[in-house]
């Protein structure tokens, strides 16, 4: 099988959680794409380089608990939003039914995901620090 392929044609079933424990979700379907998105608001919404998030147009969300948590977050004027715990502030999987789309964030998921990213997008709005951070020294914990 080919790195599109496994990427493209992934069947998922996952769980997920926030930080603080208070939401947990089950997430069943195929995630199409996984980007990584250097666009600004990505970058204010995460407060780092950008995020990591999973796209489907057949997966279902099932909260297991603390959908009395979600925070939903839209920026007017533009498709922009994002799911959130209004406790801790993780971001949490979103779907968009008029456009026929769940958007999860990769870091929120408690099992191991086969599958890698598959590409950078609006590295045109990249932070001017976010060059060749690969080639930084590497730890695997705090140093010090």
């Amino acid at each position: 099988m080919s790195h599109t392929e496994q990427t493209t044609h992934q069947t998922n079933h996952h769980t997920g959680s926030c930080l603080c424990g208070g939401v947990a979700f089950e997430i069943s379907g195929t995630f199409e794409h996984f980007f990584l998105c250097h666009c600004q608001r990505c970058r204010k919404a995460s407060g780092t380089a950008h995020t990591a998030n999973l796209f489907s147009t057949t997966a279902s969300v099932v909260w297991l608990s603390g959908e009395d948590l979600l925070c939903h977050y839209h920026v007017p004027e533009s498709r922009h939003a994002r799911c959130f715990c209004k406790i801790c502030g993780s971001a949490l999987p979103l779907a968009k039914p008029e456009l026929g789309l769940v958007l999860v964030p990769a870091g929120c998921l408690d099992t191991p995901l086969a599958m890698r990213a598959e590409a950078h997008i609006f590295t045109g709005s990249r932070a001017e620090w976010d060059d060749d951070l690969a080639a930084l020294p590497q730890f695997e914990a705090l140093p010090g």
